[in-house]
């Protein structure tokens, strides 16, 4: 015996059925922080915040790594 179910209900619907929470105003928020990151570019401290969770490791010692890139002399032609 084979037993089927068609609910039909939007997404929303169904996450308020099944008791989980509404994210809309948090993915608003985020759709409007990614808005003005894009419109007014990153600044400074969104770039270190990016690498330190993108690149642990050179996140450590991003101080060194820094100074050590723009103290470096172009070689060649």
């Amino acid at each position: 015996m084979k037993i089927t179910f068609d609910i039909d209900c939007t997404p929303q619907e169904a996450r308020a059925f099944l008791g989980l929470p509404d994210l809309a105003p948090l993915h608003d928020l985020y759709l409007e922080r990614m808005k003005t990151m894009v419109t007014e570019g990153l600044g400074t401290a969104d770039l270190e915040r990016l690498t330190r969770t993108w690149m642990p490791g050179i996140a450590d010692n991003l101080e060194q790594w820094r100074n050590s890139f723009w103290s470096s002399k172009p070689t060649g032609g």
